[in-house]
């Protein structure tokens, strides 16, 4: 058998860091806003870099949102509540770790008959087209739409937040 020689080692404290600081957010010191139909919405992240995105939603029992298609995968843990998509055999609840491929469609819904309200937090990579029900396509969100919005709801509703606090 042959042994291969293997490189010396590197010291990982010689290595150059990246320029970029490390940031916490406290989810807790930014305002829940209404989007409509009781569905509520944080924004905790978004990355200029990689256009990733990390929002915290709460979904009432019986919503049941457009479908939509994600051009990037998706991570969804769900904190509180059941949800599922229409297209999936399963029902998320407290714990639960939900993976999206990218370019998959769904449609998000909550049990009418749920006894709390879902509250997950998605870890978004690329855009969502939002779908009529004929299958054309009504609008794109990305993290800077979603960015934006999440701003104005907030200042309509009268909170005020720092752009930058999640621009990161």
């Amino acid at each position: 058998m042959n042994s291969i020689e293997l490189p010396p080692p590197v010291s990982m404290t010689g290595l150059p860091e990246t320029p970029l600081s490390s940031a916490h957010l406290n989810h807790h010191t930014l305002p829940w806003v209404e989007q409509g139909g009781g569905v509520a919405m944080k924004m905790l992240r978004v990355n200029d870099d990689t256009g990733h995105w990390v929002s915290m939603n709460r979904f009432p029992p019986g919503t049941e949102l457009p479908t939509h298609r994600h051009s990037g995968g998706v991570f969804a843990f769900t904190l509180q509540g059941r949800w599922g998509y229409r297209e999936s055999d399963f029902l998320s609840s407290p714990g639960s770790l939900v993976r999206e491929p990218a370019n998959t469609s769904h449609t998000l819904y909550v049990p009418a008959d749920a006894t709390e309200t879902a509250e997950v937090i998605f870890f978004i990579d690329g855009s969502l087209v939002h779908c009529l029900p004929d299958g054309s396509i009504w609008g794109i969100s990305d993290a800077h739409t979603q960015l934006a919005e999440y701003l104005a709801l907030a200042a309509a509703q009268g909170h005020s937040i720092r752009r930058e606090d999640i621009l990161r």
